[in-house]
Parts: C-alpha cells; sequence; structure tokens
C-alpha cells in the first residue's frame, strides 16, 4: 500500500510521518506539503501516486482540494487533527501520528 502524508511545510509532520510508515509491513510512505515554502510541495503526481492520503489539518484538505480537485477523485483522504506544534520525531507527535493513522491501515 502506497501511503502520502501531507502538512504545510514538510518539516516535522508529515516528514515524521513519512520516517515512521515507510518499509512498515510492506507500506510505502511519501510526504509533501502544501505551502510554496515546502520542502517538497505536492504534485498532482504524488496524489496519484498514493492509495491512501493523510493530512494532518483540515486546511490541508481544503488546499488540496481547491487545487488539486480531479486528481483527488475516488482517493480516500483522511485527517488526523495533528496541530504544527510538534518537531520532528518528536515523541509526542509519533504516538499522535502511530494512534491516528493505524486504524485506517
Amino acid at each position: 500500500m502506497k501511503v502520502l502524508f501531507i502538512c504545510s511545510r514538510n518539516r516535522w509532520r508529515s516528514l515524521t510521518a513519512e520516517k515512521i510508515f515507510n518499509g512498515l509491513n510492506g507500506l510505502h510512505a511519501r510526504s509533501a506539503g502544501t505551502e510554496p515554502s515546502a520542502r517538497i510541495r505536492v504534485t498532482a503526481g504524488h496524489l496519484s501516486w498514493a492509495d491512501l492520503i493523510f493530512v494532518m489539518e483540515k486546511k490541508h484538505l481544503r488546499r488540496l482540494q481547491d487545487k488539486f480537485s480531479e486528481d483527488l477523485a475516488g482517493k480516500k483522504v483522511i485527517c488526523l487533527h495533528i496541530a504544527d506544534d510538534y518537531e520532528f520525531m518528536q515523541p509526542e507527535l509519533v504516538d499522535l501520528l502511530e494512534s491516528g493513522v493505524a486504524p485506517h491501515l
């Protein structure tokens, strides 16, 4: 299964999720951000690659819908409701990601 994690700048939340889940139980994980300043900015290619998409906040889903509505058709997108309050690989962030993602895999 191919999973895509989206946050704003692809520096802390989505990048942490990619590091945690890539290779876990055969998962392939990538991450990207919605902001122009993102480390890796989300593209239509990312969305078409993914079997399942996780966004950190509702604003990320709205941005994807605004820019990539056709590319999202038929895709399952799940909002994890994780605010931008954590740093890369912070244990509390790891716990939130694991508990939020696990029920959907």
